[in-house]
C-alpha cells in the first residue's frame, strides 16, 4: 500500500511539473513576442530600403535624413519616424486624378484634358524639411502652371498642336519661376522635373456633335458658293457671247449712210434672245416682237417681174401691235 501511494504521488508530481513547464514556456514566448511587437509598432528597429529615405523627428524638434540602405536603431519616445520618402521617379497627375479635367480655352470653348507630370527627388533637405506636405504643395503649384499655359490657347492649337504645346509646358514645369523673381518648381522643392506628357485633349460629346454639325452646313455652303460661281460665270460668258453678236447683226444691218435700221434691229435682237432662252417642249418656239414707240415701216424688196411683164410690187406695213 506505501508503495502504490508513493508511485501516485510521484506521478502527480510530474504532471505538475510539466505544467509548469509548459506554462513558463507560453509566458516566456508571450514575452518575447510581445517585446517583438513593441518593438516593430514603434519602430525601434527600422529599415531604409535601396531608394529610399527617412526622416527622423527628434524630442528637441531637430530633424534628420536617414539615406544609408540597412537596418538602424533609434531611441524610442525620445525620437519619431515622421516619413518614408521615395527617392525613384514618381508621377503626378492633373488636378490629382487620371481622370480628364474640364479648362476653358481663350475663346470661351470648354475642353477636356488629362495630363501626367515625372519627377524625382533630389534634395530630400529641401522637400522634406522645408516643405510641409510637400506633395499638397507640389500638386497646387503644378496644376496652376499648366492650366495657365491651356488656357492662354485656342482651340485649334490645342487640338492640332499638341506636340509644341507639351513641349512648352515642359519648359516651364522645368525652369520658368513660379512667380516673377520667385524660384522654380525645381527649386522650391528640391526635385527634378523629368517629363511632362498630355494624355488626352478632346472636345465634350456637345461640342462634338455641333463641330460635326457646323462642319456640315459650311460645306453645304460652300458647295451652294461654287454652283453659283458657275452660273455667274456661265451667265458671263453667255452675256459676252449676246452682246458679239448683237454687234455683229448692228454691223449687217448698217445703212448706206452709216446709221442703223433701229426698228428691225429691235425686232431682231429680240428674237436672237427668245431663241437663246426658248424650251423647246414639243417642238415649240418662243417669239418675241418688239413693240416700239413709233409705228416703223419695215418695206420689203420688190417681187421679180410677173409672166405679163407687169413689175409686181409689195409693199407690206410691218407694223408692230
Amino acid at each position: 500500500m506505501a508503495e502504490a501511494g508513493s508511485s501516485k504521488y510521484v506521478r502527480r508530481a510530474f504532471v505538475k511539473g510539466l505544467l509548469r513547464r509548459i506554462f513558463a514556456l507560453l509566458a516566456l514566448a508571450g514575452l518575447i513576442y510581445g517585446a517583438a511587437a513593441l518593438v516593430y509598432t514603434t519602430k525601434t528597429i527600422f529599415k531604409v530600403k535601396r531608394n529610399y529615405a527617412v526622416v527622423l523627428e527628434k524630442l528637441g524638434g531637430d530633424r534628420k535624413a536617414v539615406t544609408e540602405v540597412g537596418w538602424h536603431v533609434r531611441l524610442p519616445f525620445f525620437t519619431r519616424i515622421e516619413q518614408e520618402v521615395p527617392l525613384m521617379n514618381q508621377r503626378m497627375y492633373l488636378n490629382g486624378t487620371i481622370e480628364p479635367m474640364r479648362i476653358i480655352s481663350k475663346e470661351n470653348v470648354a475642353l477636356w484634358t488629362s495630363a501626367v507630370l515625372t519627377y524625382r527627388i533630389r534634395d530630400l533637405h529641401t522637400w522634406a524639411i522645408e516643405n510641409t506636405d510637400p506633395h499638397a504643395l507640389l500638386q497646387g503649384d503644378y496644376d496652376g502652371i499648366v492650366k495657365d499655359i491651356l488656357q492662354a490657347k485656342k482651340v485649334d492649337k490645342l487640338i492640332s498642336d499638341r506636340e509644341s504645346i507639351k513641349e512648352e509646358i515642359f519648359q516651364a514645369l522645368k525652369s520658368r519661376p513660379i512667380n516673377e523673381g520667385g524660384p522654380t518648381l525645381e527649386e522650391k522643392y528640391g526635385i527634378e522635373v523629368v517629363s511632362f506628357v498630355l494624355r488626352e485633349t478632346r472636345f465634350g460629346e456637345k461640342l462634338v456633335a455641333a463641330s460635326e454639325e457646323k462642319k456640315r452646313r459650311e460645306l453645304i455652303a460652300e458647295a451652294e458658293n461654287y454652283a453659283a460661281d458657275q452660273e455667274a460665270s456661265r451667265i458671263r460668258k453667255l452675256y459676252a457671247a449676246y452682246l458679239e453678236s448683237i454687234k455683229a447683226l448692228q454691223e449687217a444691218l448698217g445703212r448706206p449712210d452709216g446709221s442703223t435700221d433701229v426698228a428691225l434691229f429691235h425686232f431682231l435682237t429680240q428674237q436672237k434672245w427668245a431663241t437663246a432662252y426658248e424650251k423647246n417642249q414639243g417642238g415649240q418656239n418662243t417669239i418675241v416682237i418688239q413693240n416700239t414707240a413709233g409705228t416703223p415701216a419695215i418695206t420689203l424688196p420688190s417681187l421679180p417681174p410677173s409672166p405679163g411683164g407687169k413689175p409686181q410690187s409689195s409693199s407690206g406695213g410691218g407694223h408692230g401691235p
